[in-house]
């Protein structure tokens, strides 16, 4: 069976599980990626896989490589990265309530070298 097989597996069960009206009450407050990530688990384990492998495999499957051209992938998974991509910024996000919370900061970024100027902002509003 391909891998990507048991990634729509591990899917399917946390799903599966987290909507089942005996557990939903236990798992509403439990992310849908958490359950997955225990599904993964399972997975490897049953496989015969080792734990280091299998947080390897779940670290690649759960991370984003800046460099892959997402233009490339198929809509599942392009889906699988965005879910992916909202997660850490909701993690990050900072909000109203949060103790550390500041409105409107203003950050003054380091130029450790001279910046270049393009010929689109150089030119005068005459020559329009």
């Amino acid at each position: 069976m391909s891998f990507l097989y048991f990634s729509n597996d591990c899917t399917r069960a946390a799903e599966q599980l987290k909507n089942n009206p005996r557990h939903k009450s236990y798992l509403e407050q439990v992310s849908l990626r958490q359950v997955e990530k225990l599904f993964s688990f399972l997975r490897g384990y049953l496989s015969g896989q080792s734990l280091a492998e299998t947080m390897e495999q779940i670290r690649r499957e759960t991370t984003i490589d800046p460099e892959e051209d997402l233009n490339k992938l198929d809509d599942k998974e392009l889906a699988k990265r965005k879910s992916i991509m909202d997660e850490l910024f909701e993690k990050n996000r900072k909000k109203k309530d949060d103790p550390n919370f500041v409105y409107d900061i203003e950050v003054e970024f380091p130029q450790d070298e001279q910046l270049q100027s393009c010929g689109w902002d150089t030119e005068s509003a005459d020559e329009f």
